[in-house]
């Protein structure tokens, strides 16, 4: 039985493709944050819970990436020197290139691979994911599979949760968007404008044992679908 909260009548003998975000959905990108963060704000004495890590974090990134676009990898050394700015330190320039670096090793969480390869049997696969097209290549090779499409901020010159993003999504797959399914862990950045272009969602809600957003800004955005892991959604889509 779905554990959803929201539960669409979407017919998925519709959907031809599945697109993905994939930091927050298919990689613990908040493992990864707490992880590269930990020994710089050790080295600096700031002492800082998992938690304010992460609300730091949403805090500082989402008004910089609103800016004039710049890689991703350049986000995070500014996101990393503005945490020092707020905690009383001031990070060397090999620590705030630190974040960015340790994308490679992020873990996919542990449901991903299994159920990429489950979805892929039935459905095309993308990504849409706001990253630099270096560095999701090491995160492709954990991931374990062949995707259709792999959309980048990089190709798109902006982030989500700007609709261009979407609309680039959309004239890349070249397929009507009633038959696309977006799935995604952030109702700000992907569900929201997700929504306003009228693609179907899917919520992978990666938290729902937690309280507050994470990582991410909240949002009051309503997905179609909302599921508690990939492999929830596997078994809605009758792949078990």
């Amino acid at each position: 039985m779905s554990s959803s909260r929201y539960q669409s009548s979407i017919d998925f003998s519709s959907v031809t493709a599945l697109t993905f975000d994939c930091y927050g959905t298919l990689i613990d990108w908040e493992t990864g944050i707490i992880n590269a963060f930990r020994p710089i704000l050790a080295a600096h004495n700031a002492a800082l819970s998992n938690e304010e890590i992460l609300a730091t974090f949403s805090e500082l990134e989402s008004p910089i990436q609103q800016g004039a676009y710049q890689r991703y990898r350049d986000i995070l050394s500014q996101v990393c020197c503005a945490f020092g700015i707020r905690h009383g330190f001031t990070p060397d320039e090999k620590e705030s290139a630190s974040i960015a670096e340790s994308i490679s090793i992020w873990p996919p969480f542990t449901d991903t691979v299994a159920s990429l390869k489950a979805l892929k049997d039935r459905f095309k696969l993308g990504i849409l994911s706001n990253i630099d097209d270096d560095l999701f290549t090491g995160s492709n090779k954990l991931l374990q599979i062949g995707f259709d499409w792999i959309i980048t901020s990089e190709h798109v010159g902006s982030y989500k949760p700007s609709q261009q993003n979407f609309r680039h999504m959309l004239d890349t797959l070249g397929i009507p968007k009633e038959q696309i399914l977006h799935v995604a862990q952030s109702l700000y950045h992907d569900i929201a404008p997700a929504n306003a272009l009228e693609i179907k969602t899917v919520w992978v809600n990666r938290r729902k044992e937690k309280a507050g957003a994470g990582a991410t800004p909240p949002s009051e955005a309503r997905p179609d679908i909302e599921v508690a892991s990939l492999a929830e959604l596997v078994s809605i889509c009758g792949l078990t």
